[in-house]
């Protein structure tokens, strides 16, 4: 008898196991839907329970506050940021810093195009938690950019990594104003955003 109950026990969690990994997918599900389709301000946490069909004190066995939610959600999108990096990258001729930038600028450009919730959570700061998961991606894309525009013979070795880290965070700054002014992104100022950064990188070309 004792035994019987503890492999109803053992067989009844990866169940349970299943049915939390299918109700934090709803949940990030519902919070991207909102926030591609109305923005960061109306995914608050009692909207996205409702969205996801979850009662707002079961969300909470999964996500504390708000902020977690988002983290989670950005974290979602990091690899296919990365992967869409990777392919624009990989094999790149790239004969010159410019078409470097854009080889990074461009990609990105589009991934956001095609992503409204990560716009609306990558650009505007919400919060530490979200800003930290931004600045730790960037900070290991801008020493990847190093090494490239080094190994290329772009920079000289000496090039600092703190100026390919300050150009990123540049750029980041530029995308907000772009994807502030269309949501799509406007074109002239991610063309500026390119032009700026690699003007840069030519002072330490040169």
């Amino acid at each position: 008898m004792f035994e019987k109950k503890l492999t109803t026990r053992a067989s009844t969690r990866p169940a349970v196991q299943r049915r939390g990994v299918q109700r934090r997918r709803a949940i990030l599900d519902a919070a991207e839907a909102l926030l591609a389709e109305q923005g960061y301000e109306a995914a608050t946490l009692k909207a996205v329970g409702e969205r996801a069909g979850i009662p707002i004190a079961s969300l909470y066995h999964y996500f504390s506050d708000r902020h977690q939610v988002d983290a989670a959600l950005l974290q979602r999108h990091l690899p296919a940021i990365e992967e869409t990096l990777d392919a624009a990258l990989e094999g790149a001729e790239l004969p010159s810093l410019r078409a470097a930038a854009d080889a990074v600028i461009h990609p990105l450009r589009d991934y956001f195009r095609r992503h409204r919730s990560c716009v609306e959570l990558w650009f505007p700061g919400r919060g530490e938690t979200v800003t930290a998961v931004v600045r730790e991606f960037d900070a290991a894309q801008a020493d990847r950019f190093w090494y490239l525009i080094v190994e290329r013979g772009l920079v000289p070795a000496d090039t600092p990594r703190c100026a390919v880290q300050l150009a990123f965070e540049v750029g980041n700054h530029l995308f907000d104003i772009a994807f502030r002014q269309s949501p799509a992104g406007d074109d002239t100022t991610i063309e500026e955003a390119g032009r700026m950064v690699a003007a840069y990188f030519e002072t330490y070309a040169a």
